[in-house]
């Protein structure tokens, strides 16, 4: 859809902003705040949690837009801290941006928040009449105001939004009708854009169950629908094809070999060295020498279970639980760390067969049933070496890791197609709403339409 400009513009004066509409002024955010309510970020130090104390909302209990979801989700602080940052109460209405290092999160002040506080990584922004709290909530949400914020960051390791330039952060001011009108306008379209987000975003998710099914139906019932079944002697496995073996882990490995974990103290990384896969490698699937870290020889050469040749398959066993991999050729040499287990699967067990069954909702289920750990999740190597693992024929399993390859390639073409219909959407979402605040569209009559 195109929308129509402004019948005259005029230069903004701003080399960045050029042209905007002819009777639309230029501002600073800090102009059009309450005068007894400057702009102001909130407590430095609130200490314990106070069960029945004041509220205060931090960075992290803010969505992008939608603010605290939950009342749950918000700490508080003694009445005594609180009346140290009177300066800092919010009320309804309020405007509240993070300045932290997620800066750029703007909420409007729910009702139940009245009276609540802030902490040092947020600001409040008490919108003065007659301006639309709306139309600035726009304003501070658009790429517009983010690359202002960005411009005053530049370079700095700790990316924090400061108050001057949130204060001074430049506006383009409509006469507050057409605030108003233009706020209505981002409010309808953003909210049609977020549904056909979520729409694609439920059919990633109803793709990715669709897929993780074609795994586990193939690796643990095979893909012959006639074939008669026994039962597997595992509950949480259930019956499999009566032609397969169900065996331990342990006994399907190659000869002279081990599952085994690898180096537990890599130490500081270095430039140069023996790289080395960690369980963030594991979640993330990329295995590029160069962005490994790296140890030195002397630590992995104490680790030779570990040392890769490729071809293996390498198991996730801290955090991410469960992610599987063949190894590639090119981390030949390569070692592991702690988190990270090195199975050689021997001649009846196909290394690709293996990475699907590990992929599988009943394997995932055992090592929910195994994993140990208070601070994080785990699972043993003696977990792991006990594993039953449904064992097909090798033949059978050759067909059954290329019929996974055939409908695996379709599924994963659905999800790139599906996430990038959301990238379009975000990128026209963000082009809208910059484009509204600025002028560049007139959205009054287009609005007008909308709510005859």
């Amino acid at each position: 859809m195109s929308f129509p400009r402004y019948p005259e513009y005029k230069d903004s004066g701003v080399e960045w902003l050029g042209e905007v509409p002819a009777h639309w002024i230029i501002t600073k955010l800090n102009r059009i705040v309450q005068t007894d309510r400057p702009i102001t970020y909130g407590i430095v130090q609130a200490g314990p949690h106070v069960p029945d104390g004041i509220p205060y909302v931090r960075p992290a209990d803010m969505s992008e837009e939608d603010g605290v979801r939950s009342q749950d989700d918000v700490l508080r602080t003694s009445a005594e801290v609180a009346s140290a940052y009177i300066r800092s109460t919010i009320k309804t209405d309020d405007l509240v941006c993070s300045i932290g290092p997620s800066f750029g999160k703007v909420m409007v002040t729910p009702a139940w928040l009245d009276g609540a506080n802030l902490t040092q990584g947020t600001a409040r922004i008490a919108v003065a009449a007659p301006n639309s709290l709306r139309y600035v909530f726009w304003v501070l949400r658009s790429g517009f105001a983010t690359a202002q914020w960005e411009s005053s960051i530049g370079g700095a390791t700790f990316r924090a939004l400061n108050l001057g330039p949130l204060a001074a952060t430049v506006l383009v001011l409509p006469p507050p009708n057409e605030q108003a009108t233009i706020a209505a306008f981002l409010d309808r379209e953003t909210a049609k854009i977020d549904e056909l987000v979520g729409e694609q975003q439920r059919l990633i998710e109803l793709l990715k169950e669709k897929r993780e099914t074609v795994i586990s139906h193939a690796v643990t019932k095979g893909l012959n629908p006639d074939a008669p079944m026994k039962p597997s002697g595992f509950e949480w496995l259930g019956e499999v094809p009566a032609h397969w073996a169900v065996l331990p882990l342990k006994r399907l490995i190659a000869d002279d070999t081990s599952i085994s974990y690898g180096i537990v103290q890599p130490g500081e990384s270095l430039d140069a060295g023996v790289p080395f896969i960690q369980t963030t490698n594991m979640s993330s699937g990329k295995f590029d020498v160069d962005s490994l870290q790296k140890t030195s020889a002397e630590i992995a050469g104490a680790y030779p279970r570990s040392a890769l040749s490729g071809g293996e398959v390498i198991l996730g066993i801290r955090a991410s639980i469960g992610a599987a991999h063949v190894v590639p050729m090119t981390l030949a040499g390569a070692n592991l760390s702690r988190g990270v287990a090195r199975i050689v699967p021997g001649p009846s067990l196909m290394n690709r067969y293996l990475v699907a069954y590990f992929g599988t909702a009943a394997v995932m289920w055992y090592w929910e049933l195994s994993k140990q750990g208070s601070t994080f999740n785990e699972v043993s190597i003696a977990t792991v070496r006990d594993l039953a693992v449904c064992v097909p024929p090798v033949d059978e399993q050759a067909v059954i890791v290329k019929h996974l390859d055939v409908e695996l390639n379709r599924f994963d073409a659905l999800i790139i197609e599906a996430q990038r219909a959301i990238e379009l959407l975000q990128e026209r979402r963000t082009a809208l709403i910059s484009a509204a605040v600025t002028g560049q569209i007139d959205v009054r009559a287009i609005a007008g339409k909308a709510a005859a």
